[in-house]
């Protein structure tokens, strides 16, 4: 019998779709699984039926760890039930007394293997792929109570697969708002809000142990391998009055502050390639493209790396439109692998929340990591003699000891500088 498995270290099952004894589709979703980052629709390859759930929705179960068992046709789903309680007698201690006879057990043949890919599917068709439509198992079961005709509607969701949103919407419901992003702030002006002490006390089982869940536990893994890197960490003052002028004037075009510093730092690392490169065991791997991963924080606990591929080549304009939607659908744990995991550098910015300056834990497979504080007026002394208020920023960068060297971070840290303080406007062009 085959095994529902997945790509990944282990999986949360969020919910089974499909319950025994259903026939399933070729590309049709069985199961949803909680991944380090996001929840995924695992889909299967084959036509058949599913026999036996050997794992129940909430379990966390290591890859190659079989969740159920799928059978071809009808009659071989009581194969494969006998199949699942052989498996799991086997694994309980031997009862039966050693003078007694064995009757006579043929083995009944097993239908072929089949195979489900945890993988999204890429999609052809917005909302549609192999003539059905494609929607989150959410979406489907508030269509059932709200009456809503799946095959109406236009997916807002990953690749155009329809979400419960869509639903509401077509309902004429209000759909429950998201968390919104973190706030965007011009870094010499940091936000108020998130430091105030809030009205509401946070809701925690006080005296509890909480177990981590997904997220947490994957960022913990994450941590812990990167004591194993010989990291170093430079620091270096940037002013960023003319940044400041420049986000003012196009800030209403939708731009953000985190896209501009992004963009900055993109267009520096093409001039750094070693800043945007990895460690391997064979040497140093430079990477082919630049892309930026951007810390957010998630409400339910853990952290999350969207990523601007490419964004050194992006205009300012789109590159702000892709990190909303980005945000957004993190918030909804919608990204994609690829989406969150193909960072070839990180920008990891407390600017926003008042903090001056801090240190950034290096993320596995990347060089480097910068850390943004807050802009602040500060009195300094002009090169012409005289005293003046300039706003600036204290940024601190992690490197990997590795493959980069500190003449090697300050250098990309005096380019990142030079850009942000005297060509500003260049990031728009």
């Amino acid at each position: 019998m085959p095994a529902l498995s997945s790509t990944m270290t282990e999986g949360k099952i969020v919910s089974w779709v499909k319950s025994p004894g259903d026939k399933i589709e070729k590309g049709e979703t069985v199961v949803v699984v909680e991944s380090d980052k996001a929840d995924m629709d695992v889909e299967s390859f084959y036509e058949g039926y599913l026999a036996v759930i050997t794992v129940p929705a909430g379990a966390t179960v290591p890859v190659g760890e079989a969740i159920a068992l799928l059978a071809e046709t009808p009659d071989e789903i009581e194969t494969a039930k006998q199949q699942a309680s052989q498996s799991s007698s086997a694994s309980a201690p031997a009862s039966t007394s050693s003078d007694q006879t064995p009757t006579d057990q043929t083995p009944k043949p097993e239908p072929e293997p089949a195979t489900v890919s945890a993988a999204p599917q890429a999609q052809d068709t917005p909302s549609r792929r192999n003539g059905r439509t494609v929607a989150s198992p959410r979406a489907k079961k508030l269509a059932r109570e709200l009456k809503v005709e799946l095959d109406t509607l236009t997916g807002s969701g990953p690749h155009g697969r329809i979400v419960a949103e869509d639903v509401e919407a077509a309902a004429g419901k209000t759909p429950q708002p998201e968390p919104s992003a973190a706030p965007q702030h011009s870094p010499s002006q940091p936000a108020a809000q998130p430091m105030a002490t809030p009205t509401t006390p946070i809701s925690v089982p006080l005296g509890e142990v909480v177990p981590f869940n997904t997220l947490q536990n994957a960022v913990v893994r994450n941590m812990v391998a990167s004591l194993q890197v010989p990291a170093f960490r430079v620091g270096y003052t940037i002013a960023t009055n003319e940044l400041d002028k420049l986000y003012k004037q196009i800030k209403p075009k939708g731009v953000t502050m985190t896209a501009l510093l992004a963009k900055a730092v993109a267009v520096t690392l093409k001039q750094h390639p070693t800043i945007n490169a990895c460690y391997t065991e064979k040497g140093i791997q430079y990477h082919a493209g630049v892309n930026v991963a951007v810390a957010v924080a998630m409400a339910d606990g853990g952290l999350i790396t969207p990523t601007l591929q490419k964004a050194d080549e992006v205009d300012i304009y789109s590159l702000s439109r892709t990190w909303k939607g980005l945000v957004e659908r993190s918030r909804r744990k919608q990204l994609q692998p690829e989406e969150y995991s193909s960072g070839t550098f990180t920008i990891s910015n407390l600017g926003m929340y008042g903090v001056d300056r801090f240190d950034a834990i290096l993320p596995p497979g990347q060089g480097a990591i910068l850390a943004i504080g807050a802009s602040r007026p500060q009195v300094v002394a002009t090169t012409d003699g005289m005293m003046g208020v300039r706003n600036q920023m204290q940024v601190n960068m992690t490197c990997d000891h590795r493959i980069v060297y500190g003449a090697d971070a300050a250098a990309f840290l005096q380019d990142l500088a030079k850009l942000i303080e005297t060509n500003p406007q260049s990031l728009t062009l």
